[in-house]
């Protein structure tokens, strides 16, 4: 195998990963950002506009109505997900009793279908249809009856939600691939020393898993921002769009609208947003050099 070890097959063995990835990915986008500078149906030639998209982008209210949704939706989802995901591995990290079938059922919302996923929490949280409304009227508590999907005010808070429901055992096994990681003499040094399992979680295991929780934050970050099946399955964007994320109105003016020229320059702010988010957070949790 010494000849892996020279650079030039090294880069050899990239090439044709490299291809698929431009091909596929950076090719695409660069289309995509090609084409929001222009108006364009879908059909026929594209109009070269220039940056008139942006400054129509900035002024739509349905945009800023879709960027808040997103916020609320990345602010909730980055929360729980981060927190719990990490609380719960640390739990299911010891050996507790039916520690194997709580994983399990813990995981399981991952491996479904986000269109699946969708139906489900429909039968919940339908306004008229859904378990919690029905729950609330055989209570007798009509008055705490909310529009949780489909209304203007709880549908991005209850999007936040499902998505945590779903990705939060996906989440965990990470977390709890990376505690395996940590040496148990270091663990037991530290028992030994007196340590309570605060501090041991707190100067010990947080520490050690730096890359791990790093990883798991940037999961969240770029699945925030390409969340679609699921608003399209329980609200569709609606009523009037007041439901819509960014990618969700990308889709709808591009497609439903065929402004495809209007959609890519939607898409490209998701884009810039995602990846500016991701690198402020990767800057700020950086390693400083010694």
């Amino acid at each position: 195998m010494y000849w892996l070890s020279k650079k030039r097959y090294k880069i050899g063995l990239l090439i044709p990963t490299l291809l698929v990835y431009s091909v596929f990915i950076v090719l695409p986008i660069i289309i995509a950002v090609g084409y929001s500078f222009t108006r364009y149906s879908g059909i026929g030639k594209a109009k070269f506009l220039g940056i008139a998209n942006y400054v129509r982008l900035f002024k739509d209210k349905l945009f800023w109505i879709s960027f808040k949704n997103t916020m609320i939706i990345f602010v909730l989802a980055f929360v729980l997900l981060l927190t719990l995901s990490f609380l719960i591995a640390l739990l299911l990290n010891h050996h507790l009793r039916a520690v194997d079938v709580s994983k399990a059922l813990i995981f399981s919302p991952a491996i479904i279908a986000p269109i699946i996923v969708g139906i489900i929490w429909v039968y919940i949280l339908d306004p008229n249809i859904g378990i919690i409304n029905n729950i609330l009227d055989a209570l007798g508590a009509s008055g705490l009856k909310q529009k949780w999907i489909g209304g203007e005010f709880w549908s991005p808070y209850s999007i936040a939600i499902i998505y945590f429901w779903q990705q939060l055992g996906y989440l965990v096994t990470i977390f709890i691939a990376g505690l395996k990681m940590i040496p148990n003499d270091v663990l037991e040094a530290v028992k030994i020393d007196g340590a309570t399992g605060f501090q041991e979680v707190r100067y010990v295991i947080i520490p050690m898993m730096k890359s791990t929780i790093s990883t798991v934050a940037v999961l969240i970050i770029t699945g925030v921002f390409k969340i679609f099946e699921i608003v399209q399955q329980t609200t569709g964007g609606g009523p009037n769009h007041l439901s819509e994320t960014l990618v969700t109105y990308s889709y709808s003016m591009t497609f439903t609208s065929s402004d495809y020229g209007y959609g890519m320059s939607l898409a490209t702010v998701t884009f810039l947003l995602s990846l500016i988010i991701t690198g402020v957070y990767s800057f700020l949790t950086r390693e400083k050099e010694r």
